[in-house]
Formats: structure tokens, sequence, C-alpha cells
């Protein structure tokens, strides 16, 4: 697709300005069979080299900072494998773990998408329910409601990834449902996990809480299979030994162990990340400072609305009546027409 088709869609998608409320959830409306639409043949294809059928079991990992949602899919080997990774529209808020309703924070955590989270009828063409908050998050008093994955170019908490885009993604859970899977896991971080950007983010007030979720990252890097979570304290557990516990959320954590397969690939990995990220640190790599930014996007759509220049992003802007600089501005939200489907179909390689 021509860069002036992506931007006249994309123009399109942003006509409403934000002068009106922006809505809080995503709830759904009246739909059609669009949640029924077949799986492209490519990505099909593009299973099959990979040792997988469209009825496999999927995982998703959500990265804030980079913009980008990654699909993967267990190959005949049992273990997961990265299918393919979408660039994100939208999401708003900060880094950091949503806390409270009308924070328009984006979720951050573990979560478990059943079918009856999945919403053929959103008012943002297609979407699924994360299952904010859950039972660690409901424990700790946190509140919000109908935080999604979901198409078009808004968020207010959500995870906006286009029309074509949440059409693939929806597609892929849809099969996996089919062909037997009852849940699958969503990994939503703050960004990817690695020794760099811990020394760089070590002095974010979330920190504690990124390093527990970095256990689970890990625990996923090193074996490629959903960890098993537990909830005790005010902490995620990962891949307890089966019959452990019983976990509470916001109570002591019981004595356990970790799955032996998994406890010592995860530990060296650990150690391997421990030692980079210290001698990261020790050489002098800077802290990041922190300023207040609304949300952000990927480069992609980034580059692309740089391109249009100040006078044709003030239609799509919220609410700026001057933009003097493209990247400032996108740092407003985005409101797009949910009756108009985006054409952006762009993936990235995988890693």
């Amino acid at each position: 697709m021509s860069i002036r088709s992506l931007a006249r869609n994309l123009r399109r998608h942003a006509l409403l300005l934000a002068g009106a409320v922006l809505l809080s959830s995503c709830v759904a409306m009246e739909g059609d069979d669009r949640h029924l639409q077949p799986l492209p043949v490519a990505l099909v294809s593009q299973m099959s080299a990979k040792g997988m059928t469209q009825a496999d079991p999927i995982l998703i990992r959500i990265f804030k900072k980079e913009s980008e949602l990654e699909v993967w899919k267990r190959d005949r080997s049992g273990r997961y494998a990265l299918l393919k990774t979408y660039p994100m529209c939208r999401w708003s808020g900060q880094l950091g773990p949503k806390r409270r309703e009308g924070d328009r924070q984006a979720p951050e955590g573990f979560y478990t998408v059943t079918a009856e989270l999945m919403n053929p009828k959103s008012q943002f063409y297609l979407s699924f329910n994360l299952g904010y908050p859950n039972a660690l998050e409901q424990a700790q008093g946190f509140t919000g409601s109908a935080l999604m994955v979901h198409g078009a170019c808004t968020s207010a908490g959500c995870y906006a990834m286009t029309d074509d885009g949440v059409t693939e993604i929806y597609g892929l859970a849809r099969e996996a449902f089919v062909g037997g899977q009852r849940s699958f896991q969503v990994q939503a971080m703050p960004f990817r996990m690695t020794p760099e950007n811990m020394a760089a983010h070590r002095n974010n007030p979330n920190i504690a809480f990124w390093r527990n979720l970095k256990e689970g990252y890990d625990h996923f890097e090193a074996t490629r299979r959903p960890p098993r979570l537990g909830y005790c304290e005010r902490r995620y557990v990962f891949d307890p030994v089966e019959g452990a516990g019983p976990f509470v959320p916001g109570e002591a954590c019981p004595v356990y162990e970790v799955e032996q397969d998994s406890r010592d690939l995860v530990a060296q990995k650990r150690t391997r990340d421990e030692e980079r990220t210290a001698g990261l640190i020790a050489s002098g790599t800077p802290a990041m400072s922190y300023a207040l930014r609304d949300g952000g996007m990927h480069e992609s759509f980034r580059s692309l609305l740089r391109k249009m220049g100040p006078e044709r992003m003030q239609t799509m802007v919220a609410g700026k009546v001057e933009i003097s600089n493209p990247d400032a501005a996108l740092a407003d939200p985005f409101v797009a027409d949910p009756g108009d489907r985006a054409q952006f179909t762009g993936s990235l390689p995988a890693r």
C-alpha cells in the first residue's frame, strides 16, 4: 500500500476531534460477521513454514515503549515460537501499571483471556478484554473495566491495533479457541525486559513491580512456555510446582518450589541479565529522566504523521489549534471514527 493511501486512511480515521469526551472503556455495539473473516493465506503459509497450524494455541506479548504486540503459537516441538509482530497504533498513559478507573493507563501484568472475553461487536471494530483487574490487582484495590486490545487508532487505557491488525489477531485467537485452547495468556510489559532497559529505568518508581514482571518474562524467554501463575502478597509467582500453595492474593506467600524443568534455565538467564545490568550501570549508563507524555505509537505510524506536516495533522490531534512540533502533537490522544476501517496491514520482522 502506498504512503498516500495509508495517509488518506489514517486521516479519515481521525476526523472526530477530542473536544468530545473520550470514552473511558471500549464497550460493545451492534456488529456483523467481521469476526468470522478467514486468516490471510500468507499468514497461514507462514504458520505452516514454522510447524504450526491454525488450531495451535497462542500467547500474546505487548510492549508499551516499543509499541509492539507479538503473537506466539505453539509449534510441533510443543514450545511457543514467534509468529508475527504487529505495530501498535496507539496506547495511552505512562509506563507503569493501571491503578484506578479513569487514569488513562493501559494495564501492565499477566492476564488470562477466555472465549467469553472476545468481543465481536466492538465499537472499535473487533476487540478482546484483557480481564483487568486480575486477582492480584483486585487484591490491591485497583479499579477499571473494559480494558481492551481493539481496532482503530485511539486509546483511553486500551491497546489500539488498527482494524486490519486486530482482525488478524482476533482471527488467530478465534482459531485457537476452535482448536481447543480454553484461554490464552497476555503478558503486557512496559518495555522489552532487557538488561539495557532495566538499567535505563532503574530509578523509575515502578522498578520493583517491573522486576517482578521480568521474572515471568524470563520464565517464558527461557522455556518458551506460558508460565503457570500464582499470586501472593503484592506480587506474581511463576511456575510453582503443581499443587503448591494455596496462593492467596494479598496474603503471605506459602513455602513453594519452582518447577524443576524451568528453575535452572530461568536462574541462568537471570544471572546473566543481572550481571549485564550491573555492568551497564557501572560503566555509566544513565538512568532515564521522566517527563509526562500521554502514551505512544509505533514509529511506522509516527513517521507517516511527520510526513503529513503540521497543517494536515491539525485534524488528527485532539484539541490542538496550533501545531508547531509534530512529535509533541503525537502526545495527544487520537479519536478515530469507529465506522471507518484502517488499512494499515504492515507487520514487523520476527525477532
